[in-house]
């Protein structure tokens, strides 16, 4: 059967092991968690530590290490072959060697999750996109905002996430991960952010408590009404055997039907997980 790429990750801090079942129980596709950002510099050994005891093949979870140029990216290593370690993201990635090594510690098949964050990260995007192991970018915008020195969540950002899911096409690696919403209790915030990211072409987004999830993932399915729409243009399609037709008073060509099949293959997938 086919797999399905998540639409969303949910970040756990690796300093709080009381939260990682919880976590899994939010109903994300995937949970991170989180060793880098959400845990003090002091705390970094007994996050470690919690993580590598808890980790089991029966609870897959990515992991987030620290960062390449970090005193603890070194230490955080050997955690990436662990069982149940489904998942490596690499915080502000910005060379492919970088990535070789997580992928070096991560075995053949572990995907590679490359953080976008900084401009020189930007800027190497299709390098890094072409590196080992990588399945898909994640837009880090909040830190992106800070390297470049941009204000502002919208159109300010509109170019950069446009050319992440351009290079991601051209390399041929999974839609990338739209960044995190700060607004935990804004539902209607955070299905704006989602829905801006999927009309961008995003694949999934992060998120930073588990009230953003189901917002997050019904985003990401196709709505009843897209879905109907894709059944009325695949059907009437087969009806003419590829000659030309029209649905709702608009003509069906080749790119429109491919969308519709994109659609209803989505549908049958989400209904077997």
């Amino acid at each position: 059967m086919e797999s399905l790429t998540p639409r969303s990750y949910l970040f756990v801090p690796g300093n709080r092991p009381d939260r990682y079942a919880k976590a899994l129980a939010a109903g994300a596709d995937a949970v991170i968690v989180d060793l880098e950002d959400a845990v003090p510099p002091n705390d970094k050994p007994s996050a470690r530590a919690a993580l590598a005891a808890w980790l089991s093949p029966e609870h897959p979870v990515l992991i987030r290490v620290n960062g390449a140029e970090s005193q603890w990216f070194r230490e955080d290593l050997p955690l990436c072959k662990a069982p149940g370690v489904a998942g490596v993201l690499l915080p502000k990635a910005e060379n492919v060697a970088d990535i070789r090594v997580v992928a070096e510690h991560s075995g053949a098949a572990a995907p590679v999750l490359a953080l976008i964050e900084t401009a020189r990260g930007f800027w190497n995007a299709h390098a890094l996109a072409q590196a080992p192991n990588v399945q898909r970018f994640v837009f880090g915008s909040i830190d992106f905002q800070l390297d470049l020195g941009i204000q502002g969540e919208g159109e300010e950002l509109l170019h950069f996430r446009s050319q992440i899911v351009l290079v991601s096409r051209v390399a041929g690696i999974a839609p990338p991960v739209d960044g995190v919403t700060t607004a935990l209790d804004d539902a209607e915030r955070i299905r704006h952010d989602t829905l801006r990211a999927k009309r961008l072409g995003f694949g999934a987004k992060l998120c930073i408590h588990p009230r953003q999830v189901n917002v997050v993932n019904e985003c990401f399915q196709p709505t009843a009404e897209e879905e109907s729409w894709a059944r009325r243009i695949v059907e009437a399609a087969e009806a003419v055997h590829g000659a030309a037709v029209s649905v709702d008073g608009k003509m069906v060509d080749r790119p429109v039907i491919a969308r519709a099949e994109a659609i209803l293959a989505q549908v049958k997938l989400r209904s077997r997980r």
